[in-house]
């Protein structure tokens, strides 16, 4: 895995998120009213809507289109739905971000 920068933690808003384009499609990277940050592909499982749009609560983000709620943990779809996006793996040092990519043979990441 190769850890790549995007920037400062401070660059995103509490409770807020940015889209980061990667070679593996957009990332939704988020932080939380506790400082907390989590990267996730920025699509719903449902109908694809930018859940880097979306309303942060807890450690949950909510989509915009059709309200359907996704962990920032896991990645699943809560309650009734069923669903899930990938997780990207994240780390924060000395206040900067940096996000996990796989690289593989056939895609550089």
């Amino acid at each position: 895995m190769s850890w790549v920068s995007i920037g400062s933690i401070t660059d995103i808003p509490r409770r807020g998120a940015r889209c980061v384009e990667t070679p593996i499609g957009k990332i939704a990277v988020f932080r939380t009213a506790e400082d907390r940050v989590f990267a996730i592909e920025d699509h719903c499982p449902h109908k694809g809507g930018p859940l880097s749009q979306g309303i942060v609560h807890g450690t949950a983000v909510t989509c915009p289109l059709h309200n359907w709620v996704i962990s920032l943990e896991t990645g699943k779809a809560l309650g009734a739905d069923e669903g899930s996006v990938r997780t990207i793996p994240i780390k924060v040092e000395a206040g900067m971000l940096f996000i996990g990519l796989v690289v593989t043979a056939d895609r550089a990441a």
